[in-house]
Parts: C-alpha cells; sequence; structure tokens
C-alpha cells in the first residue's frame, strides 16, 4: 500500500471533492459562476447592482434559471436579465466544455491553495472575461474562499478512517513581494464507506516533527478515528509525530518513496536495472506485512 505518488494535486482535489461531499463541490461552482454572471451584467449596466450612479445604462431585470450538467451534477444557474436588450455569458454558450474544466481546476487550486483575486483573475481572463472591476474579483475570491475555509474546517464524521496517507508537497508562494517554498502538508483517508477521502490540508514553512504533530492532531480535533494503518515516508519528524499522535495504529513506508530513495543511491546509469530488479511498484490499496 502506498501514499499517492506526487499526485497531480488538482486532480486529486477534484476527484476526492466530487466523491466525498458532491454537494459541496456543485455549490462552489454555482457560487462562482452565478458571481461570474453578476459581474459581466454589472459592466453592461456600467454600475454595480443596486449602486446608484450617473453612468448608469441599464438596470438588471430579474433570472432566468437554466441548467448546466457538469461532471459533478447539474447545477442551477440563475442568469440576470436586463430591461433593454439581453444578456447570456458567452463562455458559458460557446465553450461549455472549457467552461467547466476552468471553474472545476479553480475550485481545486482553491482548496489546496487558497484563493486570491490574482487566480479569479486569471480564470476569468481564460474565458475571455476582461471586464471585471478589483472589488468584483475580490467578492468572488471572498465567496469562494468561505466555503473552501467551511469544508477544510469540516468535521471528520465518516469514519472510522482505517487507512491514512500523509505525504508533504512543496509550493512556491508569494510573501513580501518574493517567492518563498512552503510544504503542504496533506492527508488522504479511507472512509467507512470505502471511498478515498481528503482529510486536511495544512501549509507549514517547514516540514519538521512540529508541524506534523500540529497538523495530525488538528485532524484528531476534527474527529479522525479509527486508524489502523498510516502510510509515508520515512521523514523522522512524521514517523515520531504518527507515534504520538496515533499510538494504537501500525506504519508502513510508502513504496513510492522507498523506490526513489533507492533509485537515488546507484548511479544514473544503473537505475533502469535496479528498478527492474525491484519490480513495479504498486499504487493497490491493500495493506502488505
Amino acid at each position: 500500500m502506498t501514499a499517492p505518488d506526487s499526485l497531480p494535486l488538482h486532480a486529486l482535489a477534484e476527484g476526492s471533492l466530487a466523491a466525498a461531499s458532491p454537494d459541496l463541490l456543485r455549490a462552489m461552482v454555482k457560487t462562482f459562476a452565478d458571481a461570474l454572471m453578476s459581474a459581466e451584467a454589472d459592466a453592461l449596466c456600467n454600475a454595480e447592482y443596486g449602486q446608484v450612479s450617473d453612468e448608469r445604462v441599464n438596470y438588471r431585470n430579474g433570472y432566468r434559471p437554466r441548467e448546466w450538467d457538469t461532471r459533478v451534477g447539474t447545477v442551477e444557474l440563475a442568469i440576470p436579465k436586463l430591461r433593454q436588450g439581453s444578456y447570456f455569458p458567452h463562455w458559458l454558450l460557446e465553450r461549455r466544455r472549457r467552461a467547466e474544466q476552468a471553474l472545476i481546476s479553480v475550485v481545486a487550486t482553491a482548496y489546496l491553495l487558497g484563493v486570491s483575486t490574482r487566480r479569479v483573475e486569471k480564470l476569468a481572463e481564460s474565458l475571455g472575461v476582461t471586464q471585471l472591476s478589483k472589488s468584483q474579483v475580490s467578492a468572488m475570491a471572498k465567496h469562494l474562499d468561505e466555503q473552501v475555509a467551511a469544508f477544510r474546517n469540516r468535521p471528520l464524521d465518516a469514519g472510522p478512517y482505517a487507512f491514512v496517507w500523509v505525504d508533504a508537497l512543496t509550493q512556491k508562494v508569494r510573501e513580501g513581494g518574493r517567492i518563498i517554498n512552503v510544504h503542504a502538508l496533506i492527508a488522504v483517508g479511507v472512509n467507512a464507506d470505502g471511498h478515498r477521502e481528503i482529510l486536511g490540508i495544512d501549509v507549514a514553512t517547514a516540514e519538521d516533527g512540529a508541524g506534523w504533530l500540529a497538523f495530525l492532531r488538528s485532524l484528531i480535533a476534527r474527529g479522525l478515528t479509527g486508524v489502523q494503518l498510516v502510510i509515508s515516508d520515512a521523514h523522522a519528524g512524521l514517523v515520531d509525530a504518527i507515534g504520538a499522535v496515533l499510538p494504537g495504529s501500525s506504519w508502513q513506508r510508502c513504496r513510492t518513496h522507498y523506490a526513489r530513495n533507492l533509485l537515488s543511491q546507484v548511479p544514473k546509469s544503473a537505475q533502469p536495472w535496479v528498478a527492474t530488479l525491484r519490480g513495479p511498484s504498486s499504487n493497490n490499496p491493500t495493506p502488505t506485512p
């Protein structure tokens, strides 16, 4: 049994969010799509909704519902209506598949790394929307942030979680005007229904024992129970933290990490031969002795 192998993070987040809480992912997609359409309608009116302005050229006139079929289910959109003329989001009409992929991608990014106005702005630009004001972008990011925070802090009540994988992934972030490396601590578990679920994500400045200890304790505080086996790399601080916080569980070294560690100890020319002797690394979620 191995921990996820340096997973494509967005794919893991998207799949796990859809499997573990499809209603949440659907709600987040709806929130962003509705906010994007509202911002476009404001741009056409030349004033924000409810704002008194001499520059206003049009007014809102209610909404019309439209169903949007996505991979996470049917999303009920509320498309703004205008008193003069009509409005329909061209990005939804002309590039439906692209719009869905972009929206779900930003939701996955928001879950993993938090929402920033820059990410929201880039998403809007990828859909061809370039008339958003800074205040509109900030409001859209805030809406997503609230939903992300609620999901990340949710009670872990789908347990017991018999098997748990933990790993850290290095990410680059901007802080104080410079780019630094941070460590995204991630835990994935198998819940009582047999489905894989992202249990938690936290960001630490260093991958040390104190960071892992705090992260695992936060999972326990949210309701993590019934852990029988924890799979991770052999990071000393992480192994000690697992023993301290989950004393009744067994620990197994991740095969994928072990294979990488092994290959790093031999010359590059010999790595294919050593890898062949060792055999394929399995990601089968069946614990082995």
